[in-house]
């Protein structure tokens, strides 16, 4: 009896013993399931944030760059985008006292007053980086398929789809004929003038500057004659100087005691005493009789040009002058290229680039009471002070003028800027002219 209470007894126990170790494991297993679920909690938490904080970086840098690109926003492309954000950084320090406007990817355009000699000037500047957007055009344009031609810029601009543009170099203010090197597309159109200073563009958008120091000549095999230049008007009853069809329709009448050679087909056809028509494909060579008669009836006539070292892989160039700065240094060439008369406070367009190879064109307004415009020294210590390492004069005056985005954003002179022989113009490589113009939006 006493043997079977106790096993009875130990039974019980042994019941209570396998129930508490049921529910200590039970308790074990919800607990560990308890932990799982806490740390997934606090990992979907810290995922969370990683997420809304990369979210909301994506946001801040897509906004940032909306201002470079209202097009298309690649905001996968990390590389891209840094460069657009470092380049808008950048110029916001840069340009921290001026009000700042980006164009579009590489432009940007910083426009407010400055002290000169005791008094504010209102200038326009852009700076153009073809390393942030290699799709940056830039080139000059002249006014029509004539050189003998002017009009506005903004009918320049709009013609080509420009983004920006400002007035070109010098030119013959009854004619429009451009006065100096010009050169477009590898083809030059005019030769230099008193050897002023020009500046090239190649076709990486980087860019030289020096004395437009060329020479022409016309050779075959048995002839070879110096040229002193090219769709120019004359300045001397000696010198010998091409037509092209490009000038105009018709040649000037030939010198005193000079003719006008017809060449066509590379071939000198024939000689004439009085002003002739330049056919299509076809150019008159112009002088004293003397020098150029050699040529009639000679076969295989070529131009040739030959540019100076820092001019040798300038698929365009535009000439204006004096120099400004050189090297980093303030170096005005006034005397030397007989441009004494552009001394003292004026309007003025400038233009130059830095060492990391940034363009940078300026207008400065003048000819008013808040704006007198600036003198060579002044406007060379201003480019000086924007980073340029070489820096020139463009034409200036009631010339100068600077289109963009389908406005006139100086003030020149006279409103709207006058009818001007050409322009240089800054645009978009390969796109049409609705996304030209969305990417120029303000």
């Amino acid at each position: 009896m006493n043997s079977a209470k106790s096993s009875l007894i130990f039974e019980k126990q042994d019941g209570k013993m396998l129930s508490c170790i049921r529910w200590f494991i039970a308790l074990t297993v919800y607990c560990f399931n308890l932990n799982i679920i806490i740390i997934a909690l606090i990992s979907l938490v810290i995922t969370g944030g990683i997420v809304n904080e990369n979210k909301t970086g994506r946001i801040e840098a897509k906004e940032k760059i909306s201002i470079l690109n209202p097009v298309k926003i690649d905001i996968g492309d990390l590389t891209r985008q840094n460069e657009l954000i470092n380049q808008i950084e950048v110029m916001k320090s840069k340009y921290a006292k001026y009000k700042l406007n980006f164009p579009c990817e590489g432009i940007v355009h910083a426009k407010g007053s400055i002290e000169a000699s005791g008094s504010r000037v209102r200038v326009n500047i852009l700076e153009i980086d073809g390393k942030i957007n290699p799709n940056i055009t830039i080139r000059p344009e002249t006014a029509s398929k004539y050189l003998n031609s002017k009009v506005k810029i903004r009918t320049i601009a709009n013609k080509n789809n420009s983004i920006a543009a400002v007035n070109g170099g010098y030119f013959k203010p009854q004619t429009g004929v451009p006065l100096g090197a010009l050169k477009i597309d590898n083809e030059l159109l005019t030769g230099p003038i008193y050897n002023r200073t020009g500046l090239g563009i190649n076709d990486d958008n980087t860019f030289s500057m020096g004395k437009t120091d060329i020479k022409i000549s016309l050779k075959n095999r048995k002839v070879n004659l110096s040229v002193d230049n090219i769709n120019q008007p004359r300045m001397l009853s000696t010198y010998v100087l091409i037509y092209t069809d490009k000038w105009g329709k018709f040649a000037p009448n030939p010198p005193k005691y000079g003719v006008n050679i017809v060449v066509k087909n590379k071939k000198a056809i024939s000689m004439h005493n009085s002003s002739v028509e330049i056919q299509k494909g076809s150019y008159i060579v112009s002088g004293p009789k003397k020098k150029i008669e050699k040529i009639l009836g000679q076969k295989g006539l070529n131009i040739i040009t030959k540019y100076p070292e820092h001019f040798k892989n300038s698929r365009h160039i535009i000439s204006g002058g004096p120099y400004l700065v050189k090297n980093g240094e303030i170096h005005i060439t006034v005397q030397e290229e007989r441009l004494g008369a552009i001394t003292g406070k004026n309007p003025r367009t400038l233009i130059g680039y830095t060492e990391n190879n940034n363009l940078i064109i300026a207008t400065v307004d003048g000819r008013e009471k808040h704006s007198l415009g600036m003198s060579l020294y002044e406007a060379a210590k201003f480019m000086q002070s924007l980073g340029c390492i070489e820096a020139m004069n463009l034409d200036g005056g009631s010339s100068s003028v600077m289109y963009l985005n389908g406005a006139i954003t100086n003030k020149p002179p006279i409103e709207g800027g006058i009818p001007i022989s050409g322009a240089l113009t800054i645009g978009i490589n390969g796109e049409n002219s609705s996304v030209a113009k969305a990417k120029a939006r303000l």
